[in-house]
């Protein structure tokens, strides 16, 4: 029986049009399995079965990568449902408006999220095949989406890594080379990222490109193929708990369904797997939750491997896991998946109907209010997703307003943003932009808080009342948006409170334009201008021939908002001659890579730059950096990392002479612990008394205990203090996004952020110890050491890209701190 079933999965029937198709193996010319299969090579057999099965494939480029690789979907079906293709995905997404009568299910395969868990590109190759051969009848009534490889440029970076270093033949034995991937590892994006943690925060152009395909069809299912640990079986759904709340009753049953089945194979096969354990559904942002919060069943299935198996490697208990079984097992689960969604047609419809009906959440609407740019920079969000917003009328909202975590009103008028839960993408809607995220289970996988009023800077009220607002896009008049610019203008005055404005000062510098800010804040045309507002002259830039030209054209492309005078002289305030208003020079920014850095925070650092601010950044591998001459660099930034080993007594007195010198130290998370200490920086890690009559607790509650001392991605509200310059375009608080517990004592001078009580906590899961910890300690800070500044950065701002409304301290690190 087993050998019948196994032979059901991994076999193709040799009669009709199997004849005519080759499988990966033939096409490729080596067993699948025995080589890891470049990712030109895998678009090259897509296209060849999209040829020669033009009737029941049809191949769409989708997009490219950073380094400009084919981003491709297949739709799968019989030759009628390819046919009928856009009257089946139109018919389908009626059912999202309850008006839909659709026959057909609608399954999403991804593959290769993470590049270095290289195996399910592979099965995917023979999963399409065996549905063009062998399981051709699980077509009748479904349309297959598969995406063979999510991240190509880490996929390739792995596989031409390892083709570089494996034995000849693969090596088996953990210790070798070929199973220890070096630094710059295949499992993220060319940027670095996670893009299985981007689906929600859209930072990624894989992501951007991708979603537009998906919201096309919000398919039924949707499974995202990984892999974990080499000594770990494999693990299949259901999935663990936290569920979040709006997660249905059918999408976890279904879920057990589809398990049920995987698991059949898995038996008779004498495969070893796992369910319901560590890979939960809460974070948005996932491959199995978006899908999810979109209506579908998404789900995670993780093989053993990763980039540590390579074509074969001995597991703990002394069996070999060889790329072979990698690809059977996902082989197996994906054609299970098809099966069973072709199976439960009629139910899948039925279901994905009901979810998209009118649900009775709590909150009814959001109403948000700010910076028109962060205003924007939400709505473009809520754009891609394809959520629905109009603007708010004249009168007052009520309900849990975000800034105290109480219940308040707001005045609303036609610049707040409203975004309703009644709509399509409801449930969407109100799982990004809710106060508080229900956790019934405090063990996550992930973070445990990511609301877009928080992260966006925002005011906001969470309505349990329908606001009325008017849905056209409309709202109340801008200034106009890139004033003329000309020489009888003494000088333009422009805010400074967004990424936007801090877009506009990196293209004024780079083109050379001469610019100032703002220590104090000023009233300067009848108008009050905060710190840190941006200040062009004529006299500063009359040596720029094309002044004029080159500052009315990038404030037109940035859509800043110039404001003119013809006088130096203020209202109030400081003048603009002042040593308050004092010059914003060429920065010459470096940053530390390679071991000991982080891969994620190195890459969201490097994002920043190129992708977001536009600025120069130098990156400093390890490797040679005792060769660099740090004089020749303004800003050093340190990225968190493990630098217990890197930083010597004498790195760190290079560290000292260059900030004495006027140098510019950002260090950040665990950085920070790296460079403080005896031979370090002033900073200080806060002491924590242990308690010695703890105790002794069971084995299996230990794990529960520990939770006491964690912090899963929670947001504080935290002091600022709006004076320094770290914080010019802030208020007098800020909500942070706290990844540990991690705690630094206030500085003497320079507490720029701080917590200041554990009363702070307003969302996500802290422990009860942790949050004792972290009480009155610094979030963000400067210490000034001779003629330049150590800058802190505790938490992360730049976190996953998606925090938007930190960026502007970074900014401000590197700009104003002077």
């Amino acid at each position: 029986m087993k050998k019948l079933l196994l032979s059901f999965f991994l076999l193709s029937t040799t009669y009709g049009i199997s004849q005519t198709l080759l499988s990966p193996s033939d096409f490729l010319g080596y067993e699948l399995g025995s080589e890891f299969t470049r990712h030109h090579q895998v678009v090259d057999y897509y296209k060849y079965l999209a040829e020669n099965a033009s009737d029941r494939i049809k191949l769409v480029e989708y997009g490219k990568t950073n380094e400009r690789r084919p981003l491709i979907v297949a739709y799968v079906s019989t030759p009628e449902n390819i046919v009928d293709l856009e009257s089946i995905r139109l018919e389908h997404l009626k059912n999202t408006t309850g008006q839909g009568s659709p026959t057909k299910a609608i399954v999403w395969l991804s593959y290769n999220v993470h590049g270095n868990e290289s195996v399910s590109t592979e099965a995917s190759m023979q999963t399409i095949y065996e549905l063009l051969t062998s399981k051709s009848s699980y077509l009748e009534n479904t349309v297959v989406i598969m995406d063979p490889c999510i991240n190509p440029d880490g996929r390739d970076r792995y596989v031409n890594w390892y083709n570089q270093f494996k034995n000849t033949p693969n090596n088996i034995d953990p210790n070798s080379k070929e199973h220890h991937e070096g630094w710059l590892n295949g499992r993220s994006n060319h940027y670095m990222f996670d893009l299985n943690r981007d689906w929600a925060w859209l930072t990624q152009v894989e992501s951007q490109q991708r979603i537009k395909v998906f919201n096309q069809w919000l398919p039924h299912v949707h499974v995202d193929f990984h892999e974990q640990g080499v000594n770990n079986p494999y693990y299949f759904a259901p999935a663990a708990e936290p569920f979040h709340e709006v997660v249905t009753d059918f999408q976890r049953d279904f879920q057990i369904t589809i398990g049920k089945n995987h698991a059949k194979y898995f038996d008779a096969n004498g495969w070893f797997y796992f369910t319901k354990e560590v890979f939960d559904l809460l974070y948005p942002s996932y491959g199995d939750t978006y899908p999810t919060y979109n209506g579908g069943i998404g789900m995670t299935y993780e093989q053993g491997g990763s980039g540590r198996a390579g074509l074969g490697v001995r597991t703990f208990i002394g069996d070999t896991l060889t790329l072979h079984d990698r690809i059977a097992h996902h082989l197996t689960t994906g054609l299970s998946t098809v099966e069973v969604a072709s199976k439960n047609m009629e139910k899948l419809n039925r279901e994905f109907k009901k979810f998209y009906q009118n649900k009775n959440f709590k909150y009814k609407s959001y109403v948000l209010n700010g910076d028109p740019d962060k205003i924007d920079a939400i709505a473009a969000l809520l754009n891609s997703h394809e959520i629905k917003y109009g603007w708010a009328k004249e009168g007052t909202a009520k309900g849990h307003l975000y800034s105290s975590g109480k219940l308040g009103t707001l005045k609303t008028t036609p610049a707040n943003l409203v975004v309703s839960t009644n709509q399509v993408k409801g449930t969407l809607a109100q799982v990004l932009m809710e106060p508080n995220t229900k956790l019934s289970d405090s063990l996550t996988y992930d973070i445990t808080a990511w609301s877009l009023p928080y992260a966006y800077g925002l005011e906001a009220i969470a309505s349990q009342s329908l606001v009325e607002s008017d849905p056209s896009g409309s709202r109340e008049p801008q200034p106009t948006k890139g004033a003329n610019v000309s020489l009888d203008t003494y000088a333009y005055i422009s805010d400074w409170s967004s990424m936007k404005d801090a877009r506009f000062l990196t293209a004024l510098v780079k083109e050379n334009i001469r610019v100032r800010f703002a220590k104090n804040p000023f009233w300067a045309e009848g108008k009050k201008f905060d710190r840190g507002s941006l200040i062009i002259t004529k006299g500063d830039n009359r040596n720029h021939k094309d002044f004029v030209e080159t500052l009315s054209r990038i404030a037109q492309y940035n859509k800043t908002i110039l404001t003119p005078t013809n006088t130096g002289f203020v209202e109030k305030g400081n003048d603009f001659g002042s040593s308050y208003v004092p010059m914003i020079t060429d920065t010459k920014i470096a940053m530390l890579s390679g071991e000991p850095t982080s891969t994620l925070e190195f890459g969201e650092i490097w994002h920043f730059f190129e992708q977001q601010l536009h600025y120069p950044l130098t990156i400093l591998d390890t490797e040679y950096y005792d060769e660099v001459d740090l004089s020749e660099y303004d800003v050093l930034i340190l990225p968190n990392g493990w630098y217990s080993k890197f930083f010597t007594e004498n790195k760190l007195q290079e560290l000292k002479d260059f900030v004495s010198n006027g140098g510019k130290l950002i260090a950040m998370e665990g950085a920070i612990r790296a460079i403080n200490g005896e031979h370090g920086f002033a900073i200080k890690e806060k002491e924590i008394k242990k308690d010695s009559t703890e105790n002794i607790l069971p084995y299996e509650e230990a794990e529960r205990e520990d939770i006491k001392n964690a912090i899963t991605g929670a947001i504080f509200k935290t002091k600022v203090d709006q004076t320094h310059p770290l914080a010019y375009g802030y208020g007098d608080h800020y909500f942070t996004l706290k990844l540990s517990d991690d705690a630094f004592e206030n500085l003497e001078t320079g507490t720029v952020v701080y917590l200041e009580n554990a009363n702070s906590h307003i969302a996500g899961f802290a422990g009860s110890e942790a949050k004792k910890k972290i009480t009155n300690t610094l979030v963000f800070g400067v210490e000034e050491v001779g003629k330049g500044q150590v800058i802190y950065m505790v938490d992360n701002p730049l976190f996953r890209g998606f925090w938007e409304n930190g960026k502007l301290f970074f900014v401000n690190a590197l700009f104003m701190v002077k």
